[in-house]
């Protein structure tokens, strides 16, 4: 008889999180690595699950490396994020979608089935000491607009996390 193999599964995040931008090449995979490892450092990287996408653009491509490199030289790591588009499954997915800017998010407002609107919001709500509502596309400008988009990004994820922890009771 032959031997019979089983695999544990991981389990399933809890709550999943999808950032969204334009191209999904600067500032959403920066907030996927970003909220990843912010996730980790506060031990609820199991429960809940982080993608990126974007609401234009191409499949498959790295993050710019522009991003890369900015990122780095602050300990965050983009190098397994690839592009894709925001999909209708990923209004199912993830529990929270959250644009860079009011004109993506206008777009998945469009996308997304009425029924599931609560879930669309914008990142930097999460930061509301910062003033402002749109992480800016540093895609034409140069390295200080990658470095600019991680002072936003930071602290909002700072709050979203406090947010998540509250949400999932371990705050």
């Amino acid at each position: 008889m032959p031997a019979v193999l089983f695999f544990r599964r991981k389990p399933l995040p809890e709550i999943n999180v999808l950032m969204v931008c334009l191209g999904n090449i600067c500032r959403s995979p920066t907030a996927e690595g970003v909220l990843r490892t912010k996730l980790a450092r506060a031990g609820l990287d199991g429960r809940v699950g982080v993608a990126s996408a974007g609401t234009h653009g191409e499949r498959g491509g790295a993050p710019d490396v522009r991003a890369v490199a900015a990122a780095a030289k602050r300990g965050y790591d983009l190098s397994s994020i690839r592009s894709r588009r925001v999909s209708s499954e990923d209004f199912d997915r993830h529990q929270w979608v959250l644009a860079m800017d009011g004109e993506n998010l206008e777009h998945l407002q469009r996308l997304c089935p009425a029924p599931l609107h609560d879930r669309l919001g914008l990142l930097l709500r999460h930061a509301p000491a910062l003033g402002l509502q749109d992480v800016p596309d540093p895609y034409y400008g140069g390295p200080a607009g990658f470095e600019h988009v991680l002072d936003l990004i930071e602290p909002a994820c700072d709050g979203l996390v406090l947010t998540l922890r509250k949400r999932l009771g371990t705050s």
